[in-house]
């Protein structure tokens, strides 16, 4: 009888291990997957509320994320469906999104820390990301302009059309080992007189500031842009490398805290009728086309953990990225 307890014991403890190890085996997997998930990219709409006119309304609201999106016809700006306004996107040490409506601008969230913060930002329904804390905050005043690295067409006076006229525009967000982001495509999008559709692959890599972007339209058209923010008193920083690569950025102070940050727009030279400037924005202005146009652009915050603190610091990385672009 003893020996028949013993065995049923022993039996015992070998289940109890082997749940053990199983538990240990996933936690460890768990852990791991946190550890590798260096990027991530999302969009999030609400639930259980309603739409009344341009806004959506309710009481007892979740947030829902979602692969795909098309934007319903009655979102514009501020109507507090999308969770902090459109699809987001982030590496290990800068976050950004794209407002999903007719002004179609880029933002930041400045990062204090080297983990994915996104899928916890807004869900209080918009407010908290203006304000500081652990993680950082939206640090850029986007106002009428493009934000950083968004697009429009350059009327070749000082105004850039967004997207106040266009048929439809879906989001698709891709999440993969080797980086994540958004495709948004802007269907019958109707600007200085010509009707086009234009596809944007938006997408991030892990360790990077820099997010590429590759611009498709479907037929050639005059003025299509991307730029940057323009803040009284900074004065754009350009040059041109021997690899086809060039850059136009600004550094200091053009944050909502107020501190230093740095914004960059690399691109190629052949693709490139002008650098000049709008009312807003610093400009990179583009050949008309129907091929892809390829670029970059960068945020670096002074508040970035081990991040770029001086401008003479981001000059040296902008002349490093230039000389490795190709």
């Amino acid at each position: 009888m003893i020996k028949v307890n013993q065995l049923l014991f022993i039996a015992l403890l070998g289940i109890v291990s082997c749940k053990q190890e199983k538990k240990v085996a996933n936690d460890v997997k768990v852990v791991e997957n946190l550890v590798a998930n260096k990027t991530y990219a999302e969009i999030a709409i609400k639930e259980g509320g309603e739409w009344q006119g341009k806004k959506y309304v309710g009481d007892n609201f979740t947030f829902k994320n979602i692969e795909y999106l098309k934007a319903p016809d009655s979102l514009t700006d501020h109507s507090y469906y999308i969770r902090y306004e459109g699809p987001g996107w982030e590496s290990s040490k800068v976050g950004y999104r794209l407002y999903f409506d007719w002004r179609n601008a880029i933002d930041i969230f400045g990062k204090k820390v080297d983990t994915m913060v996104l899928s916890k930002v807004g869900l209080d329904n918009y407010d908290s990301y203006h304000e500081n804390s652990p993680w950082g905050q939206d640090i850029l005043k986007v106002g009428k302009s493009l934000g950083i690295g968004s697009y429009g067409r350059f009327d070749g006076d000082k105004n850039v059309v967004h997207f106040k006229e266009v048929d439809s525009t879906t989001a698709q967000i891709h999440n993969t080992s080797v980086g994540s982001g958004v495709t948004i495509n802007y269907y019958g999008w109707e600007a200085l007189e010509k009707k086009i559709d234009l596809k944007s692959e938006i997408s991030i890599a892990p360790d990077s500031r820099m997010t590429k972007a590759v611009l498709t339209p479907s037929k050639e058209g005059e003025g299509l842009s991307t730029g940057i923010v323009k803040f009284d008193g900074i004065e754009p920083i350009g040059k041109e490398g021997e690899n086809g690569w060039a850059y136009l950025a600004t550094y200091g102070e053009q944050t909502l805290v107020p501190d230093d940050l740095g914004m960059v727009i690399f691109y190629k030279i052949d693709q490139v009728e002008k650098v000049t400037e709008s009312e807003f924005d610093h400009l990179v202005v583009f050949k008309p086309t129907a091929k892809p146009i390829t670029y970059h652009f960068a945020a670096a915050w002074e508040q970035e953990k081990d991040g770029i603190k001086t401008k003479e610091e981001f000059i040296s990385y902008l002349d490093a990225t230039l000389f490795d672009l190709k």
